[in-house]
């Protein structure tokens, strides 16, 4: 689950480690009251969306006038940054910066214990620095039975620093942001930039968070932070039906049954120069009620073009799935074409209920996906 720069920045605030005045918005009007209450001659004006690239989008303005923030909070307010459109905004308070640097607190899975990586190459994306002075990068895995002690914290330090105010200020940092890392079950905190400002303090002026989806569960406060976009909706319903499912960028729904099948489906699709719109595994199963919601669900999407279904009858009987399928079918009314495949237990039973409807049947995989590319392909 991913949160907002503001939300992350409130969470930041309650573990004491510093960040800069700011106020949320949702409006022109409220971002110019919030300029007023902060009662300083600039601020940011910042678009809150859970998206990178925000600055180079046009997301993030320095105002340095009333008619400044009036104008970029009405501009950002109507932008749309990497498909998801921006409805708040943080007026937050310009710094005075002396140097950037970058700090991120993640989960290495090969070596089973947190991640910190550090570097002097802050307010850029941590790939460029990687791709071209990965010199710039000090990395750090944190025994989770040891964690981050003083001693530790303080070698870290000094990777960045000599004087020893600014140690003793990342040290603070460093153990407070694991921590946090820690109580909540996050996956990743990134501060990027942490600034050294002009009159000495490392202050996070930028945040990103996300958090481990199975140990919300425990965490009752993250679940309260949680604003899913409408991809993201569609996943929680999906598994909410006893689903697997992940939104894609193409056009032809799949419904498939077991991980590896629908797996081999979207390479088979892509084979053949089609793509496809969703991973869907709707298990083993061969409830009609669940292909009739797994079919609701797919016919949610106005992109697609054509639906394969694609099913591997062992626990899953072929008859069932055309009963789902053709109850699905009468109930929405769905006007774009479906094909599908049945293989295994009664699967002449399934594909004579079906021969008599519209829906197209093929008798293998390779036909099957051969016909939806084709169907795309058609749909134009």
């Amino acid at each position: 689950m991913k949160i907002h720069e503001y939300q992350a920045k409130n969470l930041l605030s309650s573990y004491g480690i510093p960040v800069e005045q700011h106020i949320l918005c949702q409006n022109a009007d409220e971002a110019l009251l919030a300029y007023e209450e902060l009662n300083m001659k600039k601020v940011m004006i910042k678009a809150q969306v859970q998206a990178g690239g925000r600055g180079k989008a046009g997301g993030i303005k320095l105002a340095k006038s009333a008619d400044d923030v009036m104008n970029y909070a009405s501009s950002i307010l109507q932008m749309t940054i990497k498909g998801l459109p921006v409805t708040k905004i943080l007026v937050s308070e310009a710094i005075n910066i002396e140097s950037e640097f970058y700090l991120s607190f993640s989960i290495d899975r090969k070596n089973r214990s947190v991640i910190m990586m550090l570097s002097s190459e802050g307010g850029v994306e941590i790939e460029e620095v990687a791709k071209y002075t990965p010199e710039n990068i000090y990395r750090v895995n944190i025994d989770p039975f040891v964690g981050l002690p003083s001693y530790i914290a303080r070698r870290i330090a000094f990777f960045l620093f000599d004087d020893m105010d600014l140690v003793n200020q990342m040290v603070q940092i460093l153990q407070k942001m694991y921590q946090l890392f820690i109580d909540q079950d996050a996956s990743l905190i990134e501060v990027n930039p942490l600034v050294l400002t002009e009159e000495r303090n490392l202050i996070a002026v930028d945040a990103k968070m996300t958090f481990d989806d199975c140990a919300l569960y425990r965490q009752e406060d993250i679940c309260f932070f949680s604003e899913p976009t409408e991809e993201e909706e569609m996943e929680l319903q999906a598994k909410a039906k006893g689903f697997n499912y992940v939104h894609l960028t193409g056009d032809i729904g799949c419904m498939v049954n077991g991980a590896g099948l629908a797996m081999a489906t979207m390479d088979m699709i892509k084979l053949y120069e089609g793509s496809p719109a969703n991973f869907l595994d709707i298990g083993g199963s061969s409830n009609p009620k669940k292909i009739t919601e797994a079919m609701k669900m797919l016919l949610q999407d106005d992109r697609l073009k054509v639906i394969l279904v694609n099913i591997f009858g062992g626990i899953t009987r072929c008859d069932d799935v055309a009963n789902g399928l053709l109850k699905a079918y009468e109930l929405l009314h769905a006007d774009i074409p479906v094909v599908v495949r049945l293989t295994g237990t009664n699967e002449e039973e399934g594909r004579a209920l079906l021969r008599t409807s519209s829906f197209i049947v093929a008798e293998t995989m390779k036909e099957a996906i051969k016909i939806a590319v084709n169907q795309s392909i058609k749909a134009g």
